[in-house]
């Protein structure tokens, strides 16, 4: 292997971990974001953390459904 072709392939690793280090920086935001809104969600309606899934989803449906 060349010198060249060390440095092709060093450069391609030291980006492919740059991305991976991003993504795994914007999977952690997104986290972060859903567990602060849900948070906001059990201070705003608290009977929301009695239901199941199922439940919630269908009364935020029921609640914000679109006028037509």
């Amino acid at each position: 292997m060349t010198e060249n072709e060390k440095k092709l392939l060093q450069a391609k690793h030291r980006l492919e971990e740059a991305e991976m280090h991003d993504r795994q920086k914007e999977r952690k935001a997104r986290t972060r974001r859903l567990i602060q809104e849900g948070a906001i969600l059990e201070k705003a309606l608290p009977q929301t953390t009695q239901m199941t899934l199922k439940q919630l989803e269908d009364f935020l449906c029921e609640v914000f459904k679109p006028i037509r």
